[in-house]
C-alpha cells in the first residue's frame, strides 16, 4: 500500500502536534532576537549564560587558529587533539571519576553507551520519562527492557525481583527529567540496585552545572558518586558549548572506547568545540555563584506562578513545567506569549503525555529580576485571556 505522507502531516497538523523551525538571529541570551523581532528567551538550556561568554568564545578562537576548524578524523584515527585528552582528564576530576570518554552529542552518548554494554540476555530497567536518547539505546542493544513508573521505587522493585536469570542488570535514569524537571530518587534506585545486583547509569544533562556543591550534578547532589557506576551528560547546556560525555572507572572507559560504534566511527568534536568546553567547566567549578542565582531565579519564577494558580510540576531545579492541557491550548498559549514579546514554545506530545502538554519554562543565572517579573506578569495576563486561571487566583 503506497503511503500518503500528505494525509498523515495533515493529520499531525488537525492534532496541533506540527512542528517547525524558528529561527534565531542572536546569541542565547536572556534577550535575543527571534526572526528579526527582539524577544525575551525562557526556553534555552544555557541555564549558567556561559554560551556567548566572551572567556569560552576566547579559548574557541585561540584553539581555532592553532589546531584548525574540524578534527578531521574520528578519536581512533587522526582526530585526537591533546585538547580532547584534557577535557577527558578535567570532565573526569570534576565527576569524582577515574576517567571519562567524549561524544559527539548527549544523544550518541546515551545511544552508546548503553547499546554497547547491554546485550542479549541482559536486561535494562529504565524510567518511563526518560529521555528519548535512553530510549533509542535499549531498543539498539538487544537487551530486555522493563519500563518502570516514573520514579516509582516500589514498581521498580517489583521489576527487579523479575531478573535473577539475567547476565547483567542496569537500571538507567535522567538525573533531572526535561520535561519536568524534577529529581530522580537516586538513594532509593542505588539502594535498591546494591540489593538486586545491578549497576546504575544517570543521565545527568540538565543537572551538570546545576546540581551539587561543585555543580557535579545528582550523584554529588545526593553523596553517591561512588556507587553509581556510570555518570552521562552533556557540554550543550550548562557548559555552554557542544558534545556528550562519560564518567565511569578506567576499565569501564576502554570498554567502551572499543565497544561503542557512536564513538569509534564517529568524527571527534572540533577544537574550538573542545577548548570551550574546557573553559566552561573550570568557570563552573570556581564561580559557585551563578549556579546560586540560577537556583534564586527559577526559585522567585516557580513562586510566583504557583501563587497565581498555575500547575506546576514540583520541583527545584531550572526547569519549570507549566501544565496546560491539551496541545492546541498549549500551542495558543505559546503563541501569546510570543505575541507579548517572549519566547517559550509549547511541549506536545509524543513529548509528553496526552491531555499533558506544557509550557516548559527554563531560566538563566543572567535573567534578570525585571525580566522574570515580565514574565509572571504575562503569564498571568494569558492565563487570564483563557480562563486557565480564576479571577480570584490573581493575587501577585
Amino acid at each position: 500500500m503506497k503511503v500518503d505522507i500528505n494525509q498523515e502531516l495533515q493529520q499531525i497538523q488537525e492534532k496541533g502536534l506540527f512542528r517547525t523551525l524558528r529561527t534565531m538571529n542572536a546569541a542565547s541570551d536572556p534577550e535575543t532576537i527571534l526572526e528579526g523581532k527582539k524577544i525575551l528567551l525562557f526556553s534555552s538550556n544555557n541555564y549558567l549564560g556561559l554560551a556567548n561568554d566572551p572567556r569560552l568564545k576566547e579559548k574557541a578562537i585561540e584553539a581555532i587558529q592553532q589546531f584548525g576548524i574540524g578534527s578531521g578524523g574520528s578519536r581512533l584515527t587522526t582526530g585526537n587533539f591533546c585538547l580532547h585528552e584534557q577535557l577527558e582528564q578535567d570532565i573526569a576530576a570534576f565527576k569524582g571519576k577515574e576517567a571519562s570518554l567524549i561524544f559527539g552529542s548527549g544523544f550518541l552518548a546515551n545511544v552508546g553507551i548503553i547499546s554497547s554494554l547491554m546485550e542479549s540476555g541482559d536486561v535494562i530497567l529504565s524510567d518511563a520519562l526518560n529521555h528519548a536518547s535512553i530510549i533509542d539505546g535499549c531498543r539498539l542493544s538487544n537487551a530486555d527492557t522493563l519500563i518502570y513508573h516514573h520514579v516509582d521505587m516500589n514498581d521498580l522493585e517489583k521489576k527487579l525481583q523479575r531478573t535473577s536469570s539475567y547476565r547483567r542488570k542496569l537500571i538507567v535514569t535522567d538525573g533531572v527529567f526535561s520535561m519536568d524537571g524534577n529529581i530522580a530518587p537516586l538513594p532509593a534506585i542505588v539502594q535498591l540496585a546494591q540489593k538486586y545486583g545491578a549497576m546504575v547509569m544517570v543521565d545527568d544533562a540538565h543537572a551538570t552545572g546545576v546540581l551539587g556543591k561543585t555543580g557535579a550534578g545528582t550523584a554529588e547532589y545526593f553523596g553517591l558518586t561512588n556507587q553509581i557506576e556510570l555518570l552521562m551528560g552533556t557540554l550543550s547546556k550548562s557548559v555552554g558549548s557542544e558534545g556528550g560525555y562519560v564518567a565511569a572507572s578506567r576499565s569501564m572507559i576502554h570498554y567502551l572506547r572499543n565497544k561503542a560504534r557512536t564513538f569509534i566511527f564517529q568524527t571527534s568534536l572540533s577544537p574550538g568545540v573542545i577548548a570551550a568546553s574546557i573553559e566552561g567547566i573550570r568557570i563552573i567549578h570556581e564561580e559557585r555563584e551563578r549556579r546560586i542565582q540560577l537556583l534564586e531565579n527559577a526559585e522567585f519564577l516557580r513562586t510566583g506562578l504557583k501563587k497565581a494558580g498555575f500547575s506546576l510540576v514540583d520541583g527545584t531545579t531550572p526547569i519549570l513545567a507549566v501544565l496546560i492541557g491539551s496541545a492546541q491550548d498549549a500551542v495558543r498559549f505559546s503563541k501569546r506569549l510570543e505575541e507579548e514579546g517572549i519566547f517559550a514554545p509549547a511541549i506536545r506530545p509524543p513529548t509528553v503525555p496526552e491531555g499533558m502538554s506544557r509550557i516548559r519554562l527554563t531560566v538563566m543565572a543572567t535573567h534578570r529580576r525585571g525580566q522574570l517579573e515580565y514574565a509572571l506578569q504575562t503569564f498571568l495576563k494569558i492565563g487570564k485571556e483563557m480562563n486557565l486561571l480564576s479571577a480570584n487566583n490573581l493575587v501577585y
